[in-house]
């Protein structure tokens, strides 16, 4: 019996520089990725946040989603891996023509010459540019969503609305093309595996810089802001650390060696960093913090993103130690005593989160980086960190570099940013709104709760919708019980 034309070796579908195992691979890891911001941090929002901001949390990374996905098939991707049109950015371009999205896969400016003039590394993976540019759109995407985490709670839905195409094009895509898409950066050397710098870095920076200029929450919701579904909160988290497995492994661009090593040092570090920070929580509060947990599990996996595949799977465990205490210290310690820290209204605590554990997963790829790891996938033969001596004696020296750029650049465009989106709507809502929160900003509540949005209508019910005296009620087959839980008989 034939085979079907589909499974065939080579047919128009199937052409001779695709490789099945890669693209599928590929399509998975974008799933993944995906799956971490919706529903992921959708419901990992909804539901750390207080009952009354529910609705909006979950809706502001809906729409950040959706909104991405536009703005980056209509000019974003080809801004951030296109052509260059300067040497921090990529000129933008449509990547929705059939031509474009069945070709091979290509970054143009990732070709890297030898002296003689041969090439020495192109990324060129093999299948077509419609895998890559989705791929890449689900990192656009939740780098955005990360930020929002500073804002909930009080920023304009209209503003956040106009603030997240203008921060993707203006402040991500230049992240990405300088350290991903062949940019000074990359050609340079500096090494951001899959996005210390390009997503946690510049999410924990803007997310900072946003906060300080849309203003803090209510003085009552500062003080007391808890979690108003906490089992809730670890499903959200939970797929948010399954999802890393793509997010870390997809970074090769194939489904090969370098990609294995990166999910299990993904894996090994978050872990480790849960420990962590539990284990420092028991120590000085004397009782283990859910929240806590989920805190040091998030700056483990942000830590070790920008060195996932090119450490040894014994440096991914100190990268954990350090991801669950020196972050611990800043959000713990130094959040406390500094007058920036209290001034500033970091909702979640992006900054430390991301950018403290971003920045230090950066420095220590510095000088953790194995040359043979780095070899497999790194457009400079000779990269390795400063620990294995020769040319990674100065490769610490530009991590540190690199840093300073994307942190001057967040913090400049994000201030440019919202500064114009405040000449025409206020960045922040009115106090009538934030004393009511979703209702009043939505329309809108998670949750119908006994009474909760009930208005009396004598027209339809009266107080306690009892039967009225002499009035007939037909048989149910239904007990309504407290708080409204129906029980079926």
């Amino acid at each position: 019996m034939a085979l079907p034309e589909a499974y065939a070796t080579v047919t128009p579908a199937v052409p001779s520089w695709l490789n099945k195992g890669d693209n599928a691979w590929q399509m998975t890891a974008s799933v993944l990725v995906g799956i971490q911001s919706m529903p992921g941090l959708v419901i990992l929002y909804a539901s750390i946040v207080k009952k009354k901001w529910a609705v909006n949390s979950a809706f502001m990374a809906l729409y950040a989603f959706a909104a991405v996905l536009i703005c980056w098939v209509l000019i974003g991707y080809r801004m951030a891996f296109g052509d260059e049109l300067l040497p921090f950015w990529g000129k933008g371009a449509v990547s929705l023509g059939q031509k474009f999205l069945i070709n091979r896969a290509k970054i143009p400016e990732s070709i890297r010459r030898n002296d003689d003039g041969s090439i020495e590394r192109e990324t060129v993976p093999f299948y077509p540019m419609a895998t890559l540019v989705y791929f890449q759109f689900t990192f656009a995407a939740i780098t955005v969503i990360l930020l929002a985490g500073s804002v909930l709670g009080r920023m304009s839905i209209k503003a956040w609305m106009a603030f997240v195409p203008l921060w993707l094009l203006f402040s991500y895509t230049v992240g990405a093309f300088s350290l991903w898409g062949g940019g000074f950066l990359y050609h340079w050397g500096v090494i951001d595996y899959s996005g210390g710098y390009v997503i946690h870095l510049s999410s924990g920076i803007s997310g900072f810089t946003a906060a300080y200029w849309v203003g803090p929450r209510l003085k009552s919701d500062r003080e007391r802001f808890p979690p108003n579904n906490v089992l809730l909160m670890l499903a959200g988290a939970g797929l948010l650390w399954m999802g890393w497995s793509g997010f870390n492994g997809g970074a090769p661009y194939a489904a090969n060696i370098d990609s294995s090593i990166a999910v299990l040092n993904t894996n090994i570090c978050a872990a480790t960093s849960l420990l962590m920070w539990t284990t420092l929580d028991v120590i000085f509060f004397g009782k283990p913090s859910v929240i806590g947990a989920v805190q040091g599990m998030m700056t483990g996996l942000a830590c070790i993103t920008p060195g996932a595949g090119l450490v040894q799977s014994w440096a991914a465990i100190v990268y954990g130690i350090l991801s669950g205490s020196i972050p611990w210290v800043s959000m713990m310690v130094l959040h406390k005593k500094s007058s920036l820290f209290q001034k500033v209204d970091d909702t979640l605590g992006v900054f430390h989160t991301h950018a403290v554990a971003g920045l230090l997963g950066g420095l220590m790829t510095g000088l953790f980086a194995e040359p043979e790891l780095c070899r497999l996938i790194l457009p400079r033969s000779d990269s390795r960190g400063a620990f294995y001596g020769g040319t990674g004696r100065v490769q610490f020296l530009k991590q540190m570099a690199a840093a300073t750029f994307v942190i001057g650049w967040n913090i400049v465009s994000t201030t440019i940013i919202l500064l114009f989106i405040r000449l025409f709507i206020p960045l922040r809502m009115p106090d009538n709104q934030l004393m009511i929160g979703d209702d009043a900003v939505h329309g809108e509540e998670a949750y119908a709760l006994w009474g909760d949005g009930e208005k009396y209508d004598p027209t339809r019910h009266n107080s306690w919708n009892m039967p009225t005296y002499g009035e007939e009620v037909a048989p149910s087959p239904y007990i309504t019980g407290a708080r409204g839980v129906t029980i079926n008989l």
